[in-house]
């Protein structure tokens, strides 16, 4: 299908089927950053990421599409072509890492490795009805992986269900070893952000929670007036190359670093001391609770073509404040929902808690599994 892969690589004739985010480094293999100025990038290092995989017997099936740099959520990509959403055709597959998503549901991978700077492994999986995993920050490397915002950029798992995401992490984060699955009844979870879902979003959202012991409602806030701090990164690692190169930018992400390259230092300084604040905040109400519990989108997929700046903020709304604080969190199939297509589930842990949370996730997709 038209979109999905930027270069194919030879069938897998054993071992798991691996989709590579076309923003880690494959050598001998190209790699574009889904970035016109780099459509003849071969580079001659693989990044520490996929090079795990590979070792551990994942066979790379392709390099697939992202949104340009990674700096959006709908993987329109301006130069390589559209990602479809083969869940939900006629659908945004979400992004950046929408390749990821397709090639999954497509069966034509087993497994993928994205990257998440705001929501671009959690949103694609909520919009495909796959499962997309963002681990403590710094825990997987990012070597070798063209940078969104550094401080806010995580590499993590996706695939069709959770275990594949944990025997990822294994091979990804060594010392990283899976937890037994809980009795959700035992555990206590603060759920949060209800208030602005769909109905039907919210109803598989609240459905999900009541397989946990204690369900309490939280008043968890959003990370307002931080996100200055991520455009400046982000404008950091493209000012030189912009400057050179503005007319091969598509026009999406060339809006946004126009915007990014505004913010001056002490906005930004304001931001990340509000960033600091608000990782104190979250961490202070997620202390009385084992996982808070969150939809991962508002609503379902929205329609293709619409475009990433009129949906950005609220496809982001839910997912972009667990990257401010860099905690683990995972996005699961919560069952159907408007217009019969997906919703989406969010756990979320501590930092480090990361084996806790891909066990709970374990335990509540077999929960909610159709028997």
């Amino acid at each position: 299908m038209d979109g999905v892969f930027i270069t194919e690589v030879a069938p897998a004739t054993a071992g798991v089927r691996l989709a590579v985010k076309d923003l880690f480094d494959t050598a001998g293999v190209r790699t574009t950053y889904g970035s016109a100025i780099f459509a003849d990038h071969v580079p001659e290092a693989t990044a520490p990421a996929v090079e795990r995989l590979e070792a551990a017997g994942y066979v790379s099936v392709g390099k697939t599409n992202l949104h340009e740099f990674a700096w959006g959520i709908t993987s329109e990509n301006e130069h390589y072509g559209w990602v479809p959403n083969p869940a939900a055709p006629g659908r945004t597959p979400g992004g950046s890492s929408g390749g990821n998503a397709a090639a999954l549901v497509l069966g034509d991978a087993d497994a993928a490795i994205g990257t998440d700077s705001g929501g671009s492994v959690r949103i694609p999986a909520a919009c495909t009805g796959t499962v997309g995993f963002k681990p403590t920050h710094g825990l997987v490397p990012l070597e070798g992986c063209w940078p969104l915002a550094p401080s806010f950029d995580h590499a993590g798992p996706m695939a069709r269900d959770v275990a594949t995401c944990e025997r990822m992490m294994e091979v990804l984060a060594p010392g990283f070893a899976p937890a037994a699955a809980p009795d959700l009844a035992d555990l206590r979870v603060g759920v949060a952000w209800l208030d602005g879902a769909e109905p039907l979003v919210r109803a598989r959202v609240e459905e999900a929670a009541a397989h946990f012991g204690a369900a309490e409602p939280t008043a968890l806030p959003f990370p307002d007036r931080t996100y200055p701090a991520f455009s400046r990164e982000a404008a950091d690692v493209h000012r030189e190359l912009f400057a050179a190169r503005r007319a091969d930018y598509g026009e999406n992400v060339a809006f946004k670093l126009e915007g990014a390259i505004q913010v001056t230092v002490d906005r930004a300084e304001q931001a990340a001391a509000e960033r600091e604040r608000y990782c104190e905040q979250v961490a202070a109400l997620a202390d009385g609770f084992d996982l808070l519990v969150t939809p991962t989108l508002e609503w379902v997929a929205p329609p293709a073509g619409v475009g990433d700046l009129a949906i950005r903020d609220r496809m982001i709304k839910l997912t972009y404040p667990f990257n401010a604080t860099g905690v683990p969190a995972l996005a699961l199939p919560a069952g159907s929902a408007e217009d019969g297509l997906p919703a989406s589930v969010q756990l979320v842990g501590r930092t480090g808690d990361d084996a806790l949370v891909l066990a709970a996730g374990r335990a509540l997709e077999a929960a909610l599994s159709p028997r």
